[in-house]
């Protein structure tokens, strides 16, 4: 009877991790094959410039050793389509703050002279493929992405544990499971040994 429960267990752990994991598989597996063929799939990139005038009441108390931006001057910049996290810690040289403004998929980033008020800002996009890659590495994604890779790697681990639990199970009844499942292990570490140098 333990037994029994325990197999159901295991069921259990397996079907839901596996549901778990589908699409995050799905997508790390198709991203996994466009990072291998980056230089075989073609990347237009987009590149987007915008010129404004920062208002001087925006940045009359705007001291030159403060690294983020005003709540007003984000605000104001949000009015016109430009975004900025309250967290982003720009650098100032020369009376001109730089603040950078990496993405999944692409770049920005801005400049705004503290005298003048001028204000440059460019983004560039390499495309779609360029921003599943991007998710695939967690490349500039942000905290909340940093712990979805997490969780669905502990998610992966489960199913990949409670399926080797279900191999043994079933093993006496397929004579092919361990062989293959050692094929699984040998051909990664042979790859490894032989061609990757």
């Amino acid at each position: 009877m333990a037994r029994f429960v325990w197999l159901g267990t295991v069921r259990q752990w397996h079907w839901i991790s596996a549901a778990l994991c589908l699409v995050g598989m799905l997508l790390f597996a198709v991203t996994g094959i466009t990072l291998n063929h980056a230089a075989d799939i073609p990347a237009r990139m987009t590149l987007t410039q915008l010129e404004l005038d920062v208002p001087e009441r925006l940045l009359a108390d705007w001291r030159e050793d403060e690294p983020l931006v005003p709540e007003a001057v984000r605000s104001w910049l949000a009015e016109r389509g430009l975004h900025i996290g309250a967290g982003r810690t720009g650098e100032w040289q020369d009376g001109e703050f730089y603040l950078a403004l990496p993405r999944p998929g692409g770049d920005a980033w801005l400049t705004i002279d503290a005298e003048t008020g001028e204000l440059y800002y460019e983004l560039s996009e390499r495309g779609w493929i360029a921003y599943f890659n991007d998710l695939h590495k967690g490349r500039h994604t942000g905290l909340a992405w940093s712990w979805f890779i997490d969780i669905f790697a502990v998610a992966c681990v489960v199913f990949s544990l409670s399926g080797l639990l279900l191999l043994q199970r079933q093993a006496a009844g397929r004579p092919s499971t361990w062989p293959l499942v050692g094929l699984g292990l040998v051909a990664p570490l042979l790859l490894i040994l032989l061609f990757i140098h």
